[in-house]
Order: structure tokens, then sequence, then C-alpha cells
């Protein structure tokens, strides 16, 4: 968790939310610096993918203030939102192509509705992020006609697409069958590696959140309980419920 306001991203500032009488957020403060690799870890329940939906204008806070690159996502009007988001991509669980349109129409879409981009500059963007995910050869095919772990390169390819300066990635190989994991998985990490994009991940995949990482926060009923580098959360946690969760995950 950060402290330096200069190379701050993303700040949560007291954050809550609440569906029905079930409290999500309790209260939530946490931050991740630029070009930092965060990855929530924590049981079913506690508020993970919440904070991806959040940051994505999918979810509203019921209380609190999220910040993004120094910008007020919440409270906003809706108009400094849509600017503020246009910084975020996110790659789902369930893909979330558009089944009706090409590979290639997938990912010049957002770039040229949302950010205004020519047509011709958005597809030689989305050539070099097929060629980049292995699929060249599949701009004109329909998500139908790929695999799932062709599709959620695709999911990965258009979110890069929008040149964004935060890649939020909701467990991308839950809906994977296992043979696929890997190979998504190593794509990931390439990504990580080679970019300076702020990650901000939800996985129950140890092994990965352990390898691409600067930081990896505990989540257990709304709020970060531990916080730490992957070798001190993973080798040596303090708190008895991350050493209970990760004896039930590795």
């Amino acid at each position: 968790m950060s402290t330096d306001q200069s190379t701050e991203l993303i700040r949560f500032d007291g954050v809550s939310k609440r569906f029905g009488e079930n409290t999500v957020l309790d209260d939530l403060s946490f931050s991740v610096d630029a070009g930092k690799h965060v990855t929530l870890i924590g049981p079913s329940g506690s508020g993970k993918t919440t904070i991806l939906r959040m940051l994505m204008t999918l979810e509203r806070p019921d209380r609190g203030r999220i910040d993004v690159n120094g910008a007020q996502l919440f409270p906003a009007d809706e108009k400094q939102r849509r600017e503020v988001r246009k910084q975020i991509g996110m790659v789902f669980q369930q893909f979330n192509l558009f089944p009706n349109m090409s590979v290639l129409r997938n990912l010049t879409e957002a770039p040229v509705r949302v950010l205004g981009l020519g047509r011709e500059e958005a597809e030689e963007r989305a050539r070099g992020l097929l060629d980049l995910v292995g699929l060249t050869e599949k701009a004109s095919a329909r998500p139908s006609q790929l695999s799932g772990g062709q599709q959620q390169r695709v999911a990965i390819a258009r979110a890069l697409a929008m040149r964004p300066k935060v890649l939020l990635l909701d467990e991308v190989t839950s809906a994977l069958d296992p043979e696929l994991v890997a190979g998504v998985l190593d794509l990931l990490r390439d990504i990580a590696r080679s970019t300076d994009i702020t990650m901000l991940c939800v996985t129950h995949e140890m092994n990965f959140a352990r390898d691409i990482s600067d930081e990896v926060l505990m989540f257990d009923s709304g709020r970060v309980i531990e916080a730490g580098s992957p070798e001190k959360i993973f080798s040596e946690p303090e708190h008895e419920r991350t050493r209970e969760f990760l004896g039930a995950v590795l």
C-alpha cells in the first residue's frame, strides 16, 4: 500500500458497499502505484470482484471515494466517470466478446467509438495486438469459431486496444478448460513483464499471483487484513485467516 502521492494511480478511501443485508466492502482504503501489479486474494464473497466492478463503474460505492490517476471516479458526474473510465481496461471471467462481430471488429469497436480513433489506425493497432496474443490468422473469425482459450486471448487484446493505464483481471482462467489455462497465464506474464501497465488482478491461481505480483492483498469480509510482497504473504503470512486460506488453496 502506497503513501507516495506522486506515483499513486488508484486510491480507495473509506469505500463501503452493501448488497441488501450483506456488507461486501467495509470502510475499505488502499492504493496502487503506477506500473505495479497487485493481486487480490481471499475467499469468495470477500469483495474482490466488487472492487474491479467499481473501477469499471459497473457498481457504485454506498460511501467513500475512489480516485484514478488523480481524478475522482466516485463521487463524480457521469461525464467525468466516462473520461476516467477510458483509462481502465478489464478482462472478465466469461470473455464478454460481441458474438455478431469478427475478432478484428471486437478489437476496433471501442477505440473507434470511445477514443475517436480512425478505422485504419484502430485496425493497425488491433492487428498488432492479435500478433501479440498469437491470433493473427483469426482476425476475420467470429468468437463462436474460437476455443475458450482463444476467446480469452481476444478479450485480453481487446482490453489492451484501449491503451489503458490500468488493466483489471477478474478470474480470467476460471471459465477455461484446465489445458488452456497455462497458455493464457503465460500471455499475461509476458504482458506484465513487457509493459508498464498497472495491473489489478483477482485470481485463485496462486503460482501466477506469486510470479507477477509486486504486492498481494489478502481480503476477508470486505477488508484488507494483510498486505505484502508475494514472498511474505505466501511464505510467512502473519494473519491466521491468511494462513487458513492459503492452506486451503495451495
